[in-house]
């Protein structure tokens, strides 16, 4: 087990400091370059296919996304004689092999090399990330893991507004915009080794494993507590993603925006959201630490999310969109940032802490890669958008009640 001794020496406002930034630019990246220099640039290389490519690039990506967080996460678990600490060397490793990858895609000009730096970026960004999760279960107090999850809530949304916004001044120079955003990482990176401690070798216990196999890869779904968040998570993160891929054509189609209009629509509902989020993230992660209450928390606030798509389902309007924004906006920041406590209560093993936060943002990802499938099946084999968001409401439901049987949270 890893005492955390890294809050007792940084002092728990520092360390969540320097954690959120290190977060924010990981999401600005993420949101800048995937959401927005990636898709111009497949544009600008083949305006015909752009559809096509963009789907497969997002998708083939997502797959490294998904595989290499665990496995980055199992190497900084077992990363146990390093003078520099465990974390560290797979923090600031991750965030440098990052920026050799923007420095790739800011070199090439094919759609087959844009698939490889971005599915690189990905692996390299998911091994920065893993090592960088493991920090909340490493050093944060368990009484204290609703403050240090809204913080990363907050970082979440801050780095996607941030990310979003600096990539449209790099649009007419994407080459640039990849270096920009790499470096901000590498800064990230810097901040979080430098200023805060990382337990080195003789200030945790050595616990020595034998070579993982892929059960025990898996091995956490075997825990029942462990099982059920992931499952929920899962669902939640699915119901949410299914619509918000479509935003784009929901606005046009459904609720009748002009087309010339469409993309500031959807840019005024990111923002709404977005900001809802920031607020409802503040204040939630913190209450939910001095009520010593995760569940109620990540349950009411699941519904209210899942409830919330009830608006634009009745009332296809554009003012019912701003207030799915606000209510939606507002619990899923309010679910987002307690659910990432209960994560770091249920985790089945502290040494594997790493690797089993890994296992759990597959959960993140794994529906991210498939909604897109199966809303695109839904739209156009089980009657357009408003079948759209019954399913995502069901499945956004089965998500939020999924936690109530976990037995190791209140």
């Amino acid at each position: 087990m890893v005492p955390a001794t890294g809050v007792r020496r940084d002092g728990l406002p520092k360390l969540l400091t320097v954690l959120g930034a290190g977060n924010a630019v990981m999401y600005a990246l993420y949101m800048g370059v995937g959401g927005l220099l990636v898709q111009s640039q497949i544009a600008a290389i083949d305006p015909a296919d752009k559809v096509a490519n963009v789907g497969l690039v997002a998708g083939v990506s997502a797959i490294f996304a998904t595989v290499f967080n665990p496995i980055g996460g199992t190497l900084s678990d077992r990363t146990t004689r390093s003078r520099w600490g465990r974390r560290n060397p797979w923090i600031i490793g991750g965030a440098l092999a990052a920026l050799a990858t923007m420095l790739l895609m800011s070199q090439v000009s094919t759609i087959p090399m844009i698939l490889l730096g971005w599915s690189l970026a990905q692996a390299m960004m998911n091994i920065y990330q893993a090592a960088l999760t493991a920090i909340v279960p490493d050093r944060v107090p368990e009484e204290r893991r609703g403050t240090a999850s809204a913080v990363l809530g907050v970082a979440l949304s801050f780095g996607t507004i941030l990310g979003t916004q600096v990539a449209v001044f790099f649009v007419a120079d994407i080459s640039l915009g990849y270096l920009v955003f790499g470096s901000a990482v590498v800064l990230g990176a810097l901040l979080v080794v430098t200023l805060t401690h990382d337990p080195r070798p003789g200030e945790y216990e050595v616990v020595v494993k034998p070579r993982p196999s892929i059960t025990d890869f898996l091995s956490a779904l075997r825990h029942r507590d462990f099982m059920w968040v992931f499952l929920g998570r899962a669902m939640m993160i699915l119901g949410y993603f299914m619509p918000l891929m479509f935003t784009l054509f929901i606005v046009q189609d459904y609720i009748g925006i002009p087309k010339d209009q469409a993309p500031q629509a959807v840019a005024t509902i990111t923002i709404v959201s977005t900001l809802s989020g920031i607020v409802a993230t503040v204040i939630c992660g913190p209450l939910s630490d001095r009520l010593d209450r995760r569940k109620l928390f990540v349950t009411v606030s699941g519904v209210v999310a899942a409830l919330a798509m009830l608006l634009p389902l009745l009332w296809p309007t554009w003012t019912a969109m701003l207030l799915f924004a606000v209510v939606q906006g507002a619990a899923f920041g309010a679910y987002s940032a307690v659910d990432i406590a209960i994560v770091t209560l249920v985790l089945p093993s502290k040494e594997d802490a790493a690797r089993d936060m890994g296992i759990l943002n597959i959960a993140n990802a794994g529906p991210q890669m498939i909604a897109p499938f199966i809303a695109a099946a839904i739209i156009g084999s089980l009657g357009g958008y408003a079948s759209l968001w019954v399913a995502a409401i069901v499945i956004s439901l089965v998500g939020a009640v999924a936690v109530l049987p976990v037995k190791g949270v209140r």
